[in-house]
């Protein structure tokens, strides 16, 4: 595994493009044996509570949000353009209760990163130290029209809030 760390300060990322277009795979466990993965395409990056955070959103019935919910560290690992679609795609479609093996399935190499379990083909890695965790209360939708459509199964995501405590990147 060859990855180097950077302060967050140096990224020069679009997230807009990185979570929303390119996807990230958000994993957690307790080593590379024992851990989980799911692709997604919503989160936020920026700067809450003094430190530099990761917002990343869970569904209840992801297998991943167990890892998340048990481990005080994830990571969101980030693969660059067109890289790894074809794994992105399978890890956000199986699920690990279902397929125990998905990940090498989909062909990646689980690798321990800073106490958190992340990707060798990754390009970018945070690893990230939860803060917070809510619910997405249906009350709260102030635009009701977001409800309507991305939770006709009241099935509300989870937002962690994450510190990004280490930022590598692949040399």
């Amino acid at each position: 595994m060859a990855f180097k760390e950077i302060a967050p300060e140096e990224l020069m990322l679009n997230p807009f493009t990185k979570i929303g277009k390119e996807w990230m795979l958000i994993t957690a466990g307790a080593d590379t044996e024992h851990c989980n993965t799911m692709t997604a395409s919503w989160g936020a990056m920026g700067v809450m509570w003094g430190k530099n955070v990761v917002s990343v959103y869970i569904r209840p019935q992801r297998y991943t949000k167990e890892f998340v919910d048990a481990q005080e560290h994830f990571t969101c690992a980030f693969f660059g353009e067109g890289n790894q679609r074809e794994a992105l795609s399978l890890l956000g479609k199986v699920s690990g209760r279902d397929v125990p093996d998905k990940i090498s399935q989909a062909g990646l190499t689980p690798v321990e990163v800073g106490g958190a379990v992340a990707f060798e083909e990754a390009e970018l890695v945070f690893v990230c130290r939860k803060l917070y965790a809510r619910e997405l209360p249906p009350e709260d939708f102030i635009d009701t029209s977001c409800d309507e459509r991305w939770y006709p199964n009241h099935d509300y995501h989870t937002m962690y809030m994450a510190e990004i405590e280490k930022v590598l990147v692949k040399e």
